[in-house]
């Protein structure tokens, strides 16, 4: 069972920035590309980040592209969100996924995941 934990979120002010964390629960992320997705009040799940298992590869929505940076720490089982100049409209609850076989393009666009969403962590942008 793919399960993954979202950490990190919070309120922060426009322009602030805030590090999310997505830890592995009971496999290793070694071979699973992992992504970043969110969901603001009324829309659909955005992919926003993806990463794959080796880190050579990510993508970047246009909406977060300067902004946001992908890593993995593959030892610590954990992936990262740097979240810079974060605005208002980056407000939502953020999740990260899993998937053992998608490319990061096919993965964030299609929000392919292995397992159900998580429960995500909230960020707020507001001042």
């Amino acid at each position: 069972q793919v399960h993954v934990v979202e950490s990190g979120g919070g309120l922060v002010q426009p322009g602030g920035s805030l590090r999310l964390s997505c830890a592995a629960s009971g496999f290793t992320l070694d071979y699973y590309a992992i992504g970043w997705f969110r969901q603001a009040p009324g829309k659909e799940h955005e992919g926003i980040s993806c990463i794959s298992s080796s880190g050579g590869n990510t993508y970047y929505a246009d909406s977060v592209k300067g902004r946001f940076t992908i890593s993995r720490d593959n030892a610590k089982n954990t992936v990262y969100l740097q979240m810079n100049s974060l605005k208002p409209e980056d407000t939502a609850v953020y999740y990260c996924a899993a998937h053992d076989r998608a490319t990061v393009q096919a993965m964030c666009r299609n929000r392919l995941r292995r397992g159900d969403w998580g429960q995500g962590t909230q960020v707020t942008v507001s001042s």
